[in-house]
């Protein structure tokens, strides 16, 4: 009779040479959101706010079998503020080989315990930007981690949809481009932004949409991200009034946003006119569809987004648990 014991499974912080089996891993645990090295590299290991004791690692020997990962500001997104009670867990996942052992709570008990260490008493699961790997919870793809995470305290604060709109045959509607020749007549501009224009946009991204939308431009323009990939709108009096791109993550181009209006244009169409724009220009670049990972479901965008043909494919649950101080 062969003795067998269940392998020892210690969790520590993230150590140079585990980061391709935690990517193996990953893929393995998680298929519907498998993830590369060079974006595990971009997400992770490049953030500003990366600290290894916060990638929670569990090994059986010398093998990864899962990974929680914790994270709180180091540097802050925009002026001073690291929101000091405020923490993150972006990800988590265990091998199907390793489960049934509660190896899962002990990751994110171990990440939780870990960012209350360090003062976060208000941790979300996983909206944390600008490098956030999801925007939530696919409690459908997921069904076991949503246990989990409500059995430690985590509640939905709120619902994210992903949706997609393929772009074969696409044409910009009739409507939408009278309304452009209407609005280029009363001397608004739609155009690639200048150089220039970036601190305008920069400005209107930032300031009326928060720091992170500024970030994930500015980053995406650093990164090479070509300009050609912006539309953007000045009225009559030169203000920057909107914008719309692709290309914004990672490079892919198929990916549709950020989008953002002024707030006093808004309900002038001015929303609906960038997005077909933009879908103009990426369906010229023989993009087969578009897709985004974030809108409210109810929100205005959202029925835009719906009005133009976008279908949902995926819900997220943004989920927020708070400790006791």
């Amino acid at each position: 009779m062969t003795d067998r014991t269940t392998p020892r499974t210690d969790i520590r912080g993230f150590r140079a040479g585990d980061g391709p089996q935690v990517v193996e891993v990953w893929r393995r645990s998680a298929p519907a959101d498998s993830v590369t090295a060079d974006r595990f590299r971009s997400l992770v290991l490049l953030d500003a706010n990366f600290d290894p004791e916060g990638l929670r690692i569990a090994v059986e020997g010398d093998r990864v079998v899962g990974a929680a990962y914790a994270v709180r500001r180091l540097t802050p997104m925009a002026g001073t503020d690291l929101e000091p009670e405020q923490g993150w867990i972006p990800f988590f996942f265990v091998d199907p080989a390793a489960r049934g052992r509660g190896l899962g709570r002990r990751l994110l008990t171990g990440a939780l315990d870990w960012l209350h260490g360090h003062g976060r008493i208000r941790v979300d699961f996983s909206s944390y930007t600008p490098n956030y790997v999801l925007p939530g919870l696919d409690s459908e793809a997921y069904p076991e981690a949503a246990k989990l995470l409500e059995s430690l305290g985590f509640r939905t604060l709120y619902e994210a949809e992903a949706m997609d709109l393929g772009l074969v045959g696409y044409r910009v509607p009739e409507d939408v481009a009278r309304r452009v020749e209407e609005l280029r007549a009363r001397g608004h501009r739609f155009a690639t932004p200048s150089d220039d224009d970036l601190v305008d946009l920069l400005a209107l991204a930032g300031s009326h949409f928060g720091p992170d939308w500024a970030c994930t431009i500015r980053a995406a323009l650093a990164a090479g991200t070509p300009l050609d990939r912006i539309v953007v709108c000045r009225d009559p009096s030169g203000r920057m009034a909107g914008w719309a791109m692709h290309g914004a993550f990672d490079a892919v181009d198929e990916r549709f946003g950020p989008i953002g209006v002024l707030e006093e244009m808004r309900g002038s169409g001015l929303g609906e006119i960038l997005l077909h724009l933009v879908l103009e220009r990426m369906r010229a670049r023989r993009a087969h569809s578009a897709w985004f990972l974030w809108t409210g479901a109810q929100s205005p965008a959202g029925h835009m987004y719906r009005k133009t043909g976008f279908t949902t494919t995926r819900v997220f649950r943004v989920m927020r648990r708070e400790a006791a101080r």
